[in-house]
């Protein structure tokens, strides 16, 4: 992706709603995990690295990013030396995990699955991954290709690829439900409208007004409180929980 959407991206994870509200969901995902204590953590694709202090709480953090860009301004938060890395032929770190995160990273990669079965060989015995993921074909928009999206995902495809690649499910769901009849009219809507340049970075990353950015905020992190309790039936996105047997 071109430079200048790395910087957008940079510039906004630390407060837009999205992801603000995304990392309280995995985090609270990460809370009800058995995760030993300086547990060795991985974060395949860490982008710009807006996740990466709050996984530092959990354990000993390595993080991995093809971007030189994105690989840079995430090393400016000194938090982990990010290293420049590909799936599934370049993993550049030779420890074993107890948890491997890949969040909205396999769309971008024309084969997700050989991506996860390098990952599984990362994991230690009884370790987790961690998967987010773009779903619903329909709801593709100008965002995912500006993100260089090569697909969106339905849960049941999700799963079937995770198990295919040895990994045991433990928990799987839509995310950001409550949001989703908005986000998919306007983006149905957005269908009509004459397309962006495609040098143009994305007005999903544009952060809204203090109160409408806080009120999206809440009600998109609510949903942490469901997560792992039940399956929500439909969303925007999609949260798959695996371990590796042991």
């Amino acid at each position: 992706m071109e430079k200048d959407f790395y910087l957008q991206y940079a510039s906004v994870e630390d407060k837009h709603w999205w992801f603000v509200a995304r990392r309280q969901i995995i985090q609270q995902v990460i809370c009800g995990l058995s995760l030993p204590k300086n547990a060795q953590i991985l974060e395949a694709g860490c982008g710009t690295g807006g996740n990466l202090q709050m996984l530092s709480s959990y354990g000993v953090v390595s993080a991995m990013e093809l971007d030189e860009v994105a690989c840079q301004l995430a090393n400016q938060r000194q938090i982990t030396q990010v290293k420049r890395g590909h799936l599934p032929d370049k993993i550049p770190f030779n420890s074993s995990y107890d948890l491997i995160l890949i969040l909205d990273v396999i769309e971008h990669l024309d084969d997700d699955l050989s991506a996860l079965e390098a990952l599984y060989y990362k994991l230690k015995p009884g370790g987790y991954l961690l998967v987010t993921v773009p779903a619903y074909q329909f709801l593709w928009s100008e965002h995912d290709e500006i993100n260089h999206h090569k697909r969106r995902y339905r849960l049941k495809n999700l799963i079937n690829l995770v198990k295919k690649a040895k990994y045991q499910v433990s928990y799987s769901s839509y995310f950001n439900t409550f949001l989703f009849p908005l986000i998919a009219i306007v983006r149905s809507l957005a269908k009509l409208l004459p397309k962006q340049n495609k040098h143009q970075t994305s007005s999903d990353l544009v952060v809204p007004s203090k109160s409408v950015n806080k009120f999206l905020k809440w009600l998109f992190a609510s949903e942490r409180y469901l997560i792992d309790k039940l399956s929500l039936p439909f969303g925007v996105s999609i949260l798959l929980l695996a371990r590796k047997p042991s």
